[in-house]
């Protein structure tokens, strides 16, 4: 079968819920993948930061290959002998006392904002089914109900009400707006550190440790959604860690195994996590022995090969590449680590032009809300492998700007989805 087979299948069978570029990957090895034809590319997207460890991390393949020989579920009705150890593991890394393994990153944060109201009913008092949750406009923090009841994308919302009730929104990086939502019904606010669908928008200098002061002060818990900003991504363990700021509560996922499977975790102190009984909330893969033997070899690869320092150092080295290319088309390079985003002047043209263009020249990237592009590659990348990225960019810069390629005209020039 050829690229044109696979599309057209997965077009007339799959649900549409997407408009990826058009390339069909069907092998990957550190930071380049293969399609069907033979043809390589360096993957500058690592599926949304959770390829950290890069494809096939040879340690991590080891570890599921050998928890596969063993065991790969028991549920959560049994206890398994690889739990605990990443139950502890993680808590030592993170130094949270306790954390709820869940699979996906919305899992994670739906089990948050819970764990958030349960507080806020049995330890701040708040009356029962008042609870309010304060979020960031622009935020991305999943899918499910409760999750886009707060999202402020019309795109994300649109046919799917009535919303969850119980959240506010105010503007990203804005702490006095914080301070001035916050009522005596409050008992959480979350954030994502860096915003990384809405266009890698990192805030100013400061705002996390204004951020922790004014929910310290007001009894309120902070919770950070690192699920694409943590674990190395950022040039830190987490992004937080750049202010030197713990939340009280943070979510993780994606890079926890390595790109392997779905794993994800809130972690937290014992004060709010301990809240939870039996029968409150669970998940029957939720700890499973596989994810969590895949999880603690992820960990100990981030740890051991020092992949937030690589991070930090070649994400500095990315972004002044690109700003030395001092192209009219630009409009700001920022990020963290490599967590980068390109924005582009309006009169460039939709970011996508320059995912599908890059696409041609090996380099596999993604547009965001119209105008970004985000550079998000393993953080197993070399020097030489970023020149390489930097070079083709350079090329399609300077054809740039050139009519929208046909796959996007024949779609409506809206925001595309994302992860």
């Amino acid at each position: 079968m050829h690229t044109e087979d696979y599309i057209r299948l997965e077009d007339t069978h799959g649900t549409n819920t997407y408009h990826p570029i058009d390339v069909v990957i069907e092998r990957g090895e550190g930071v380049w993948v293969w399609d069907v034809e033979g043809k390589r590319y360096l993957d500058c997207l690592s599926a949304y930061s959770a390829l950290n460890q890069g494809h096939r991390h040879p340690r991590i393949v080891r570890a599921l290959i050998d928890q596969v020989d063993r065991l790969t579920l028991t549920s959560r009705a049994f206890r398994n002998n690889q739990f605990p150890l990443l139950a502890k593991e993680l808590c030592a890394l993170t130094g949270y006392d306790m954390m709820l393994p869940m699979n996906s990153g919305a899992e994670a944060v739906e089990a948050a904002v819970k764990a958030a109201r349960l507080w806020g009913y049995r330890v701040k008092g708040i009356p029962d089914g008042k609870a309010e949750i304060i979020t960031c406009g622009d935020n991305f923090h999943g899918r499910t109900i409760t999750v886009i009841s707060f999202s402020t994308e019309p795109l994300y919302r649109d046919g799917f009400g009535p919303f969850t009730p119980g959240f506010k929104s105010i503007p990203f990086g804005d702490a006095s707006a914080l301070e001035a939502a916050i009522t005596p019904n409050t008992a959480a606010f979350l954030v994502e550190p860096i915003q990384g669908e809405a266009g890698v928008n990192v805030p100013p200098d400061g705002y996390l440790r204004k951020v922790r002061d004014i929910c310290t002060r007001n009894r309120v818990l902070l919770i950070a959604d690192e699920i694409q900003t943590g674990l190395g991504r950022c040039g830190q363990l987490f992004a937080s860690d750049w202010e030197e700021v713990t939340p009280d509560l943070i979510t993780i996922g994606k890079a926890l195994s390595g790109g392997m499977m779905p794993v994800s975790a809130t972690v937290g102190m014992r004060d709010v996590m301990g809240l939870f009984t039996p029968g409150m909330h669970g998940s029957t893969f939720g700890g499973n022995p596989l994810a969590s033997a895949v999880a603690r070899e992820a960990l100990r690869v981030i740890v051991e090969e020092e992949l937030p320092r690589r991070s930090r150092e070649l994400g500095a080295y990315f972004q002044q590449a690109i700003r030395d290319l001092n192209s009219p088309h630009i409009a700001e390079v920022r990020g963290k680590g490599l967590l980068i985003g390109v924005e582009f002047h309006p009169e460039a043209g939709h970011a996508r032009n320059y995912a599908e263009a890059l696409k041609e020249r090996g380099v596999l990237a993604k547009d965001t809300h119209g105008a970004v592009i985000r550079f998000a590659p393993p953080l197993v990348i070399s020097r030489e492998e970023i020149d390489f990225v930097v070079e083709q960019f350079a090329a399609v810069l300077a054809t740039a700007p050139y009519p929208a390629p046909e796959s996007l005209r024949m779609r409506a020039a809206e925001p595309q989805p994302a992860e």
